[in-house]
């Protein structure tokens, strides 16, 4: 009988237009570190080319990818793929898959405006409390210059849903 552990969470992978800007982006505003720079990926029989074919099917040809890792060691895979598309709506979040990731950061608002300045967009007019008047626990939803949706929490995810925000 196995027993049931917590496993750490490893990497994403993020969709974006251009990989180059993307790196900038999330080195710059989110400091997070650059591990990899972009790199062409081809179709083909070599052993990296024969994984994406095995993940993305035939006929993919190839993409970029940058590696790059916050600031607790999370990895963030960076693709550009060749057809790439900028979805109409890009906040269907009542579709299964994953519609958002949060990042951290005690000045939000500061953070907030770095993205604003990028190129990025609030989704949500102002920053909102959990506990308002109580604890100093904020969130906000925004956008990064390539439409991928991103949600900033002040205080850890424990903190925040510990004492039950609802």
């Amino acid at each position: 009988m196995s027993t049931t552990y917590p496993r750490s969470f490893s990497h994403i992978g993020i969709s974006v237009p251009n990989v180059e800007k993307a790196v900038e982006f999330y080195t710059q505003v989110l400091g997070w570190y650059q591990i990899m720079a972009p790199t062409e990926i081809i179709e083909d029989d070599s052993p990296i080319g024969e994984m994406c074919t095995d993940v993305f099917g035939a006929n993919w040809k190839k993409f970029k990818i940058a590696h790059l890792s916050t600031g607790d060691r999370i990895g963030v895979e960076l693709f550009e793929f060749e057809n790439q598309q900028q979805p109409e709506n890009n906040f269907e979040y009542w579709k299964t898959g994953v519609f958002h990731f949060c990042v951290q950061d005690p000045n939000l608002e500061e953070l907030v405006e770095k993205i604003v300045a990028a190129g990025g967009k609030k989704r949500m007019p102002e920053p909102r409390y959990y506990y308002p008047d109580e604890k100093p626990y904020r969130m906000i939803y925004m956008e990064d210059p390539f439409g991928n949706i991103l949600e900033i929490y002040s205080h850890s995810y424990e903190l925040t849903y510990a004492a039950g925000a609802y």
